[in-house]
């Protein structure tokens, strides 16, 4: 049965990343092989079809494919690119201010490389709380 989700990580260097279901559940190992000759359009926020398997490890994504017109970086909706803010303090001022998006993505592959053992479900709860908190430092837009 092929689902729908979106990217939420995903690591050319290493060539693997996460789909997050669009009916919810377990996030969902992908190889960068899955995608093809079409590997270099992978982006988070990135919608995919794909059926599920029962990997080593996890449940793992087969049969993916993009349904998304490929973008480049600088093409994606402002809500998925980081701007900059002017911080007291800071060396030079300024630090990023991510896109939900974006902070969801970079604790996701925080969590995933420092804590492999947590369940989707456990990084989506951690990932909630850490995005309540960040908004309210302004780390995130509102």
């Amino acid at each position: 049965m092929a689902l729908v989700g979106k990217i939420i990580r995903f690591d050319d260097v290493r060539g693997y990343g996460f789909i997050a279901s669009s009916s919810g559940g377990e996030d969902v190992f992908v190889h960068a092989n899955d995608f093809g000759d079409r590997r270099h359009e992978v982006h988070p926020g990135m919608r995919v079809e794909y059926e599920v398997e029962e990997g080593e490890r996890g449940l793992k994504a087969a049969s993916v494919q993009i349904l998304d017109t490929p973008t480049t970086r600088a093409e994606r909706p402002a809500g998925e690119r980081a701007h900059t803010r002017a911080v007291s303090g800071d060396d030079d001022g300024l630090c990023d201010v991510l896109s939900p998006r974006e902070f969801k993505t970079e604790v996701t592959e925080l969590l995933i490389e420092r804590v492999p053992t947590l369940s989707g479900a456990q990084i989506a709860t951690i990932r909630q709380a850490l995005t309540e908190r960040a908004r309210t430092h302004g780390w995130v837009e509102a």
